[in-house]
């Protein structure tokens, strides 16, 4: 004699997990309205031909915002973003979120210093304490390899670009500012 095994209901979608894939196109609008918005408030010469100094953030922003609305009606439609299921990442762990503040902390020193220290040794503070907060040991090495990425960024910019970036104390040194 057999006995049937109760039929179970089938397993209910994920609905927990449809509403945080509406962030990310919700972030993608809101940053595309910001930008259109912005982009109205700058002033443009009475010398401005056609193209003035506005088009560029329209066209930004209108393309955000019509990114935005394609990805939210893909996932209206059922389009969902892929677990990772990378070789070398542990797709059950939960995140770090020390290493998360930390990190965060790096780019608020980045803020706060580069006006008073300048962009180079900003941006090497944020390097080192980025790497600092991932894990390098010895700190020595990523800080000089910071340092040597934030001077080059920084004689590029200002050199070759010709676009301000505050040296802090070198300034007046040649190269720096």
């Amino acid at each position: 004699m057999t006995h049937a095994l109760p039929e179970q209901a089938p397993a209910a979608p994920e609905r927990a997990r449809v509403w945080p894939e509406y962030a990310f196109p919700a972030g993608l609008l809101a940053l595309g309205v910001f930008t259109l918005v912005d982009a109205a408030t700058i002033a443009v010469p009475v010398s401005t031909n056609t193209v003035g100094p506005r088009v560029f953030p329209y066209a930004v922003g209108a393309l955000l915002v019509l990114a935005a609305v394609l990805v939210g009606l893909g996932v209206r439609r059922g389009e969902r973003a892929e677990i990772e299921d990378g070789e070398d990442v542990d797709t059950t762990a939960a995140t770090d979120w020390p290493t998360v503040a930390k990190v965060a902390a790096a780019f608020i020193a980045l803020v706060v210093l580069v006006e008073p220290a300048g962009f180079p040794i900003a941006a090497t503070v944020l390097f080192g304490a980025v790497a600092w907060s991932l894990g390098a040991r010895p700190l020595l090495r990523p800080v000089l390899v910071g340092a040597l990425i934030a001077v080059t960024l920084h004689v590029l910019f200002t050199q070759v670009l010709g676009v301000f970036l505050p040296a802090g104390p070198l300034e007046g040194v040649p190269g720096f500012g």
